[in-house]
């Protein structure tokens, strides 16, 4: 694959492709919580400061009716220090470019959580200092909570919620918030729905794909790489991590019998993959 198309298949009549904005620099130690470095870094090495390399996976649904884009990336409203500081790329736009999409022909934006790495080009800040949608003619679509904990700012995460990535499109009616009595029917268009799986934040969203038998999940958060699988290895960013890990008992007690095709979204070098159980009844990609 190439640096801007991370991975692509048919699903069914629907065709996926992992876009990309690219790769962004994240701690280790916040990356995998209480895991001591001498473990996570037999898996993945980090730089001087620490930082590992983590992919920002943007999932492209083609289901025939709809272009589905889940999740936006990093976007290009990071002040110049914290570019720096997590060395953001802004690939998206060349990567949709790269997928043969345009911004205009986005459909529908779907949001699993509001962090500013999930969903930074839900808009683009122009030299003016203007903020505009990137994706005029889509419906944006995230969880009524995830904005009120955002407008919260909690000293915990208030860095993870910038307004500008939502607030815009709230305002023009361009997005529709989910809330829980939704939840009870949370179809977005045909054969995509979303489902809660509460743990790194308290309205994180799974995106499920369904067409002609297979399934796809884009698991968010949950499981943000293939070094995630192990129960415990939770994020420090993961607000309650003991839900964290109950949540993925829950995935994969579905995921493994039905065969569901996982989405990471910050594994650049395996975006997706179907699980397995190897000999140890460890979780692994198969």
């Amino acid at each position: 694959m190439s640096e801007l198309i991370r991975a692509e298949r048919a699903l069914g009549d629907f065709h996926l492709t992992v876009c990309t904005d690219g790769r962004a620099l994240f701690d280790g130690g916040a990356m995998f919580g209480v895991v001591p470095k001498t473990l996570w870094s037999k898996k993945i090495q980090s730089d001087e400061q620490n930082r590992i390399a983590t992919g920002l996976n943007c999932l492209l649904v083609r289901t025939g009716r709809h272009n589905v884009l889940i999740e936006t990336g990093f976007g290009n409203k990071l002040s110049p220090k914290l570019r720096e500081i997590y060395g953001t790329q802004q690939l998206l736009p060349e990567s949709l470019a790269a997928a043969g999409i345009s911004p205009e022909e986005i459909d529908i934006v779907i949001n699993t959580h509001l962090h500013w790495d999930h969903c930074g080009w839900n808009t683009t800040l122009h030299p003016d200092g203007s903020v505009t949608p990137t994706f005029p003619n889509a419906r944006y679509f995230a969880h009524r909570g995830e904005v009120l904990h955002g407008h919260h700012q909690h000293e915990r995460d208030a860095i993870s919620y910038a307004s500008a990535n939502y607030d815009p499109l709230i305002q023009a009616g361009q997005m529709t918030l989910i809330d829980d009595e939704r939840m009870t029917a949370p179809e977005i268009c045909d054969g995509i729905w979303v489902e809660l799986y509460p743990g790194h934040t308290e309205q994180l969203m799974a995106v499920h794909i369904e067409s002609r038998g297979e399934h796809a999940v884009f698991v968010s958060d949950l499981i943000p790489t293939r070094h995630h699988l192990d129960l415990s290895w939770a994020m420090g960013f993961d607000l309650d991590p003991i839900r964290t890990i109950e949540e993925r008992k829950r995935y994969f007690a579905q995921a493994l019998p039905k065969r569901w095709l996982t989405i990471f979204p910050h594994d650049h070098e395996l975006p997706m993959t179907y699980l397995k159980q190897d000999e140890r009844g460890r979780v692994v990609p198969e």
